[in-house]
């Protein structure tokens, strides 16, 4: 397999880890300071990502511009306002449930880039896409039903709407942050993408830093007496952007996300072995089209 597919899987089981880390830190402090967390623990474990991706260079690195910084601060927005709302969504339904609600970023992700970014997509990575997504519903209609008021209802709701809207945002920073690391011009994909990767994540940093402090310095006790917690998220963020931002520099966004997809069948596994939550078998059919929906993409989309 190529190798951005292997980085989706290992951005994808770290990006699992993560979440359910997050959902831990949501008990204890606000969904803003759980959101730092990631960012702020996360910063030194990706520059040291950029040192090791560029210490056998024999050319200079990129030059940073307007417009990747440009590309770049969007990419910042757009993952701290996604994140929030995903962390938010812990309140509103169980684990797997609402991380599906917001994993409708696949779909998003390739209607936006088509339309607005001229990221072509195929007829075989359309139905691969859309076959994943009808799994990851099915997923988030398995506690409610199949039914057509069951899916009134879910479309409907407050945890519904969150999670798309999260979803929309996720879009905008995948297609954001591939822009920014190609804008580099460099070949060297480890190259753009670390020095893409530290470029936001210090943003994110930086900002939703000067937001904490200003409102919420009070949890900074909190977050410092659970440090083992933090430096796991951070951790676990790191890898994950790390092989999300280099994946997305090798191949389409879209791709890459129907590919994250994998995502499900982890946060399945952690929502039942450490969340014991049940899962139904409504669940493991939609499981099964997430599979199926990924083995299409990788078997005849181009």
């Amino acid at each position: 397999m190529a190798l951005w597919v292997w980085l989706s899987i290992m951005a994808a089981a770290a990006q699992t880890a993560r979440t359910a880390g997050q959902k831990h830190l949501s008990g204890s402090m606000s969904s803003w300071s759980a959101t730092w967390v990631r960012f702020v623990f996360g910063l030194p474990f990706v520059i040291g990502y950029l040192l090791v991706a560029t210490s056998g260079r024999a050319d200079a690195l990129p030059v940073l511009h307007p417009t990747f910084f440009m590309w770049c601060v969007g990419t910042a927005a757009a993952q701290i306002i996604a994140t929030v709302l995903l962390v938010h969504l812990f309140s509103l339904r169980n684990f797997a449930v609402g991380t599906s609600y917001a994993r409708t970023e696949a779909f998003l992700t390739a209607l936006v880039g088509a339309s607005l970014f001229g990221e072509a997509i195929d007829t075989a990575g359309w139905i691969a896409i859309v076959i994943s997504v009808v799994g990851v519903v099915l997923i988030s209609l398995a506690k409610q039903g199949v039914s057509g008021m069951a899916l009134i209802r879910s479309g409907l709701n407050k945890a519904a709407g969150i999670g798309v809207l999260s979803g929309l945002f996720f879009a905008l920073a995948s297609l954001f942050l591939r822009r920014a690391s190609l804008s580099l011009g460099d070949p060297d994909f480890l190259t753009t993408a670390s020095m893409t990767l530290v470029t936001v994540v210090s943003i994110q940093t930086v900002l939703l830093g000067g937001y904490i402090l200003a409102t919420r310095a009070n949890e900074l006790p909190t977050i410092g007496r659970a440090w083992k917690a933090c430096l796991f998220v951070g951790l676990t963020s790191a890898i994950g952007s790390g092989g999300w931002f280099t994946a997305m520099t090798i191949e389409r966004a879209a791709y890459v996300k129907a590919m994250g997809q994998i995502e499900f069948v982890f946060a399945i596994a952690v929502s039942t072995l450490i969340f014991r939550e049940r899962s139904t078998a409504r669940e493991l059919v939609g499981m099964s089209l997430v599979a199926v929906g990924i083995i299409v993409l990788l078997l005849y989309a181009r």
